[in-house]
């Protein structure tokens, strides 16, 4: 009996030091692993145009694996699908965050999904790259905002259209979608608008919801508003699938791009893949990068990205380079701190720069912001965008506002002595 039970508990004992070798083996590999989290729509109304940034960073991490990894680690992506449902991104965000234990995360295209996120990554220290033009008036120590703000797509489009070359417009259609960036950025505009002259009679503001389809009123009314003897345009917040029933509903009711030109800055190569384009011709784009662009970097990018997806069809778009850039600056960091750990990070991101695919440099500043070109450009019958118009040198996205007096006095940075995201500017 006494031998048996020897025998038993050797075998426990054995047992227990197999799964305790078993526990330090699993633990040393997820330390041998950098998670990255991917956070984008892969269905619902935004997939249209998030699923793309999803495989944007598939690629990189498949690209950042077979150069040796990262700290000499794996990069594993951890992938999950909000689904367009906005307080799903914020529990999403969360399971990447506590459960995945991913070390950053890529994501967000709506600034819906953004602010839903936003608590989240604040209350868990975590960092977020979100890839998307956006509305401002936002600064956080957990996201660094690699799309453009503003000043860096909505002020430059409607100066150039106000432009004897962009066709001395003057009146405004506002036109987007019913949530936080087309009310915030047709606010601002608004204001510009007004800053410069335009009467409140010239601008006609119009919302829709979100995947909206029976676009036939209020194109009509676009087209009646055009036609009293002013030179009109469409500035587009539209976003994600409604734009296909609404630039199919302007080639119907014969919206020529040299009567009123509509000038997006949500529909990009991306988009326009879905679209007869052949009626779109003329209208415009306003982004910090478009794939007809020239130069080394984008024609690396553009064969990179064709043979990662096996389609020499896909197209690339700025919010693409908006993730490349992103990701590359946090690699670099990542290898300058020598770690992953948020903070550290954090400050080595400030002053990180990157060849952008347009030809220039991007640079991360302390307000969480790029410095970009801004470039207009107008649609191809083959789906393309060529650039008509480009600032001359990149500028500096600013997180608030001028032209919104409680902003105007507002500056972001996260260096001493502000270490804030909107300090009273200070008086000289």
């Amino acid at each position: 009996m006494l031998g048996l039970r020897k025998v038993a508990g050797m075998i426990t004992g054995a047992a227990m030091l197999a799964t305790s070798a078993f526990g330090l083996s699993t633990a040393q590999a997820a330390d041998d692993v950098i998670k990255v989290g991917v956070l984008h729509s892969l269905s619902g109304t935004m997939a249209i145009s998030e699923t793309t940034l999803k495989d944007a960073v598939l690629m990189m991490v498949d690209d950042l694996n077979k150069k040796g990894g990262l700290l000499g680690k794996k990069v594993e992506a951890v992938v999950v699908d909000p689904a367009s449902d906005w307080p799903l991104f914020a529990e999403k965000a969360r399971e990447l965050i506590e459960v995945e234990k991913v070390d950053v995360v890529f994501g967000c295209w709506t600034s819906v999904s953004r602010k839903s996120v936003l608590p989240v990554f604040e209350e868990l220290n975590s960092m977020l790259f979100y890839p998307v033009q956006y509305e401002g008036e936002e600064s956080s120590r957990n996201v660094f905002y690699t799309g453009a703000a503003p000043n860096q797509q909505a002020i430059p489009a409607v100066e150039y259209l106000m432009s004897e070359e962009g066709g001395n417009v003057k009146r405004w259609v506002l036109a987007g979608t019913d949530y936080v960036y087309p009310r915030t950025t047709n606010k601002i505009l608004e204001a510009f608008l007004k800053s410069k002259g335009v009467a409140e009679e010239d601008i006609m503001i119009n919302y829709t919801p979100f995947g909206h389809s029976d676009w036939q009123t209020i194109v009509s009314d676009i087209k009646k508003f055009g036609s009293e003897g002013k030179k009109t345009a469409v500035v587009s917040t539209i976003n994600g699938d409604a734009n296909v029933p609404f630039y199919k509903e302007l080639g119907n009711q014969g919206i020529d791009a040299a009567d009123i030109p509509v000038v997006a800055f949500s529909v990009g190569e991306e988009e326009l893949a879905g679209l007869d384009t052949a009626p779109l011709v003329g209208h415009l784009a306003a982004w910090n990068y478009f794939m007809s662009m020239e130069s080394e970097e984008n024609d690396a990018f553009i064969k990179q990205w064709k043979a990662f997806i096996g389609d020499d069809k896909r197209v690339t778009n700025d919010p693409m380079e908006a993730t490349y850039i992103g990701f590359k600056m946090w690699t670099q960091a990542v290898e300058q701190a020598g770690t992953t750990n948020v903070d550290a990070v954090r400050q080595a991101m400030y002053g990180q720069e990157v060849k952008n695919l347009t030809g220039g440099t991007a640079v991360m500043n302390t307000n969480h912001h790029l410095s970009k070109p801004v470039l207009i450009g107008e649609i191809q019958d083959d789906g393309q965008i060529e650039t008509v118009w480009r600032t001359e040198d990149v500028v500096v996205g600013d997180a608030w506002s001028d032209y919104i007096p409680e902003s105007a006095k507002l500056v972001a940075d996260w260096t001493y002595p502000y270490v804030c995201g909107g300090c009273e500017k200070p008086m000289y």
